[in-house]
């Protein structure tokens, strides 16, 4: 099965903490995925576009939401499936024009699944604990940063 080069060399816990905090944002508040992530060992930022900043109370909300998923221990299982058979409700907007007709679908337990070519944990208990370091909201683009890392549990 031929993918595209996939040009990243990711930091599988906080990698796939990205795709909880993806998912996570887009249950509570409606908003797409985030298309301006840059995740790192050290230090990850991922932004997204809402109609308001959230609080404080918001954002403690976000980080007990993922802890606690990461906490359930749920698999991380990759499926593969051509452009004509994904499931309903897959974003393919995001893939590169040349996206080969294979697509790789990540899921995470039945809470997230996203086509992604990166790597991952084998289940979020392998994550450790992530922790909101701060945010950022830029009120002219409705730009909501937030800036984390992964912490061993």
């Amino acid at each position: 099965m031929a993918f595209n080069e996939h040009n990243k060399d990711e930091f599988p816990p906080a990698h796939t903490a990205e795709h909880l905090l993806n998912q996570t944002m887009v249950r509570m508040y409606g908003c797409q995925r985030s298309n301006n992530a840059h995740v790192e060992r050290k230090k990850s930022k991922v932004s997204y576009t809402l109609p308001q900043k959230p609080d404080r109370k918001a954002e403690r909300e976000i980080e007990e939401r993922i802890n606690q998923l990461i906490a359930d221990d749920l698999p991380v299982s990759y499926q593969t499936t051509d452009r004509q058979h994904l499931p309903e409700g897959i974003d393919t907007s995001r893939l590169p024009d040349d996206a080969s007709q294979e697509i790789r679908l990540v899921s995470i337990g039945d809470y997230d699944v996203c086509p992604c070519l990166g790597k991952h944990v084998r289940s979020t208990a392998q994550i450790g604990q992530f922790k909101i370091l701060g945010t950022n909201w830029d009120e002219a683009t409705h730009t909501y940063r937030i800036r984390y890392k992964i912490t061993e549990s």
